[in-house]
């Protein structure tokens, strides 16, 4: 009850401070900092002209210290550093919230009614758009077809996006459009990193793999900017309420980038975007162009690049050395071609720009790597931070590459726990010892940095935390977890959410870790994520999140709080 009782006050705390106070202290029962060299607190104090940290240390000193400044009393709740997600599409997330949502439908039948019920909110001939459908979920796990789709819509273009965002799935209508404006989908032809299903006829069964879904999706007629505005806030309010003070945003364009920028100007950003550039196009010409960006008020910067080299194995578009155990002849897709990956790589790498690659299978994870080591050369051991994005299914002796080179594994520890029931059957008992191996990584000195690759998973890192510490479904299937030996520690996945994405985002020196000098951006939970019940991770409670010591989050009382 005294924790209800002082976050029902905080507000009225915060509302009742001296407009001219420029210091604010608060106390908690245990505030892990992530600072080796403090690892627990009672008192953060923080400049509130500034947004910085002042001081940390006990209840006592620092109330000594700041007799006279507001005092936000967290009770028996614990504070920790702001959460950060690594790898994840804010933009996605947006236009997702704003479409049908397919998750964890266990039929075609179910997304069918689904669709069914969202369509009444349509105008007559709008797109009717979707996400989150996986056939892995159903009875029937054979890909979908039009004919699923066109008894219902016959004349309504769809267009459905799979979990992964790696594959689209369109009826006649849908298909119609684009032939219009095009090539028949019918032949033998493919374009260039994807894959057009097609019956034995050759026919087009309306699931278009990576590149080949731009044949469609291109058609689908784009949001005005008011639309974008709602739907990038949307996205950012989900983010802080649940626990997340920055956000790696992965694949950002020339134009998304600039609504950020408004947004920024407005003071419209309640947490911190780390923006990476969208491949080699526009956004990464003006960094070239321009130099790094990073916005007066620190709460965004673009100084990466996000490439792409292979699809994703659920969709088995991601690159395999050989053959998908599942699926005979197929080695999976390269987005892009070796030869073009590579110069983008020295186009970044000349530009001073921190390349990020989503690579998951086992080929994808090669090329990346060799590529790095062709283009880093002699200066490989300089502080580049080159990312590899999911590095899912690597091969047990390139594992050990990434620390060699100071290449950083960007993961996702829900990724394991959502593929985890057919992961082998896509590669088998001895290629899968390589997949989703975080402690292979730590123990070859690898860094690790966490996220959730939202919207397709949850935008919710504790989930994330749940995964990495149980691999188990959030029912705890498997007994003792899938592939055990591979769990984190509490510590090493809280690590992975703060400080450790802090460094993967050349952040350190600002966020990540609660100590003196850095941002004050923190969450308060209801209990210690490093000390519960790891099975009752994914039921920790946001109470409130802080970005520059300001409030953007507080959850809402209940009666029974």
């Amino acid at each position: 009850m005294r924790r209800a009782a002082c976050l029902a006050l905080l507000l009225p705390c915060l509302q009742l401070s001296p407009a001219h106070a420029e210091v604010r202290v608060l106390v908690a029962d245990t505030i892990r900092t992530g600072d080796p060299a403090q690892p627990s607190a009672g008192a953060l104090a923080w400049d509130t002209e500034s947004g910085r940290l002042l001081d940390v240390g006990s209840a006592e000193a620092m109330l000594q210290l700041y007799p006279q400044a507001p005092r936000i009393d967290a009770g028996d709740a614990v504070v920790v550093p702001g959460l950060i997600d690594a790898h994840a599409h804010l933009v996605y997330l947006g236009n997702t919230l704003a479409q049908a949502d397919l998750t964890g439908a266990r039929s075609r039948a179910e997304v069918v009614e689904r669709l069914k019920a969202f369509e009444k909110t349509l105008a007559p001939g709008e797109w009717l758009l979707g996400a989150g459908w996986d056939q892995n979920r159903w009875d029937n796990t054979a890909f979908p077809t039009v004919a699923d789709l066109d008894a219902a819509f016959p004349e309504r273009p769809l267009y459905l996006d799979r979990v992964d965002g790696h594959a689209g799935w369109v009826n006649s209508a849908a298909l119609r459009i684009a032939e219009k404006a095009g090539k028949p989908f019918a032949g033998d032809w493919q374009p260039e990193g994807g894959r057009i299903l097609r019956d034995a006829a050759g026919k087009p069964t309306g699931v278009l793999i990576d590149g080949a879904a731009a044949l469609v999706s291109a058609h689908i007629p784009a949001p005005d900017d008011a639309v974008r505005e709602k739907r990038l806030l949307a996205a950012l309010q989900a983010a802080v309420r649940n626990g997340l003070t920055g956000v790696h945003d992965m694949g950002v364009s020339r134009e998304d980038l600039a609504l950020m920028k408004r947004l920024a100007d407005q003071g419209k950003l309640p947490l911190r975007i780390d923006a990476y550039a969208d491949g080699n196009q526009g956004a990464l010409d003006d960094l070239c162009r321009n130099g790094l960006y990073a916005h007066p008020g620190g709460r965004l910067q673009m100084w990466g690049v996000k490439l792409f080299m292979d699809g994703a194995l659920g969709s088995r578009g991601a690159a395999l050395l050989a053959d998908y155990s599942d699926d005979p002849h197929n080695r999976g897709l390269l987005m892009t071609s070796p030869v073009d990956y590579e110069v983008a790589v020295r186009k970044a790498d000349g530009c001073k720009v921190q390349v990020a690659t989503h690579a998951i299978g086992d080929r994808g994870n090669r090329i990346v790597l060799d590529t790095y080591e062709k283009v880093l050369g002699t200066h490989k051991d300089n502080d580049h931070r080159w990312r590899v994005e999911h590095a899912q299914v690597v091969s047990l002796e390139d594992i050990p590459r990434f620390a060699k080179l100071g290449v950083i594994a960007s993961m996702q520890p829900t990724h394991a726990t959502s593929d985890m029931g057919w992961a082998e059957q896509r590669v088998g008992p001895e290629r899968v010892k390589g997949a989703y191996a975080w402690q292979r990584y730590l123990h070859s000195g690898a860094r690790l940095a966490l996220g959730s690759d939202f919207p397709v998973e949850q935008v919710d890192p504790r989930l994330g935390l749940y995964a990495a510490v149980t691999r188990q479904d959030r029912e705890g299937q498997p007994p003792g977890g899938w592939q055990p030996e591979q769990r984190l520690s509490a510590a090493e996945a809280l690590r992975g959410f703060t400080s450790d994405a802090a460094w993967a985002g050349h952040d350190q020196s600002e966020v990540g870790t609660l100590a003196r000098g850095l941002r004050a951006d923190f969450v308060v939970l209801d209990r210690d994520p490093l000390t519960m019940p790891a099975e009752q991770l994914d039921e920790l409670k946001v109470l409130s999140t802080w970005v520059d010591g300001e409030l953007v989050y507080k959850m809402v009382a209940t009666p029974e709080g």
